[in-house]
């Protein structure tokens, strides 16, 4: 890309060269979720002013599916107590997809009289995880999710679900791909109408991510309700997101600037930065309806905001360009 500066001269400024790959989708939905997932990884707490914020400048640069907050108990997450000012202050436009995460029927009530248009439910695909994290089992997560989606069907709300664990686990390891089908496949049977399958520790490769997602879409999950939620734990998060979008994934959950973690999951890094992938999609010629540029500078002022740097490679380095 070249630009034109004030004195006249050209000034060259980084992007994708496009090279458009016929065999893979043409469009990408980003699922941005730095302002619940990203932030609530933080160790300071973030002003709800400062979050909203936050919410409109990735709006602006063209997000359209945006996790806000989580309806989480302050004593487990206290980084997200503010969840009902937050929504109190959005204000963001009717066409954009603003979910928020409900862990059990007590944040569901409180996300509905919120106002809440779409609410998001997590399992785990690990008995460990589940007892660590929940304090249950996983068929106990399956239950809870159950309440929850009823509900949300009751007041008209749509429901996501997401699958904790599903390439593998700290304390368990391996994981097998059938139990996260079967998982899946009760998700949906349930109300969901998409499904995240998460790489909670970051340990997929990209034969593991086709591996999960044939065993997947073998129990009747269709292509296009299936969302990849990768972690960069291993620098894996790129290829396995290539390998997602050879079988037809068209949804991915990114933070900007490559905020946040599972703080229940022992070296677990950050989640893939929504600056990397759209890095990538747009030199692969497929559609995402976001602005780099844009997105760079949101990611640069949060990052001021939680006082350390951005993590993301490409924001990191669009922005030393600029200067």
């Amino acid at each position: 890309m070249t630009t034109s500066s004030a004195d006249g001269d050209t000034v060259w400024r980084p992007a994708p060269h496009e090279f458009t790959d016929p065999t893979l989708p043409s469009a990408v939905r980003v699922y941005e979720v730095g302002p619940r997932d990203g932030l609530q990884a933080e160790s300071a707490t973030v002003p709800t002013e400062v979050k909203a914020e936050f919410c409109r400048r990735l709006v602006v640069a063209g997000v359209r599916s945006l996790e806000v907050t989580s309806f989480v108990s302050p004593k487990w997450i206290p980084q997200l107590a503010d969840a009902e000012e937050l929504m109190a202050e959005l204000d963001l436009p009717d066409t954009v997809r603003q979910v928020v995460l409900t862990p059990n029927v007590r944040g569901l009530e409180r996300a509905l009289a919120s106002g809440a248009k779409e609410v998001a439910v997590f399992v785990s695909a690990t008995e460990t995880f589940a007892r660590k994290n929940l304090n249950t089992t996983i068929l106990g997560t399956l239950d809870n999710a159950h309440r929850v989606i009823a509900g949300a069907q009751c007041a008209g709300v749509g429901t996501r679900g997401y699958i904790s664990m599903c390439f593998g686990d700290p304390w368990e390891g391996k994981v097998d791909p059938r139990r996260v089908a079967d998982i899946a496949a009760e998700l949906m049977a349930m109300g969901c109408s998409s499904i995240s399958l998460g790489d909670t520790i970051g340990v997929a490769t990209p034969g593991h991510v086709r591996a999960v997602l044939d065993a997947v879409l073998e129990k009747g999950v269709p292509v296009d309700s299936i969302a990849g939620h990768f972690h960069d734990t291993y620098g894996q998060a790129l290829t396995n997101v290539y390998a997602a979008l050879r079988l037809g994934v068209t949804e991915f959950d990114t933070a900007a600037g490559g905020l946040g973690r599972c703080p229940y999951a022992r070296g677990a890094t950050g989640n893939l930065a929504t600056e990397e992938l759209v890095w990538m999609l747009h030199g692969l010629g497929i559609r995402t309806g976001i602005d780099l540029d844009v997105l760079t500078d949101a990611s640069q002022w949060m990052a001021l905001h939680i006082g350390h740097p951005s993590p993301s490679r490409v924001a990191t380095a669009l922005t030393a360009a600029r200067a």
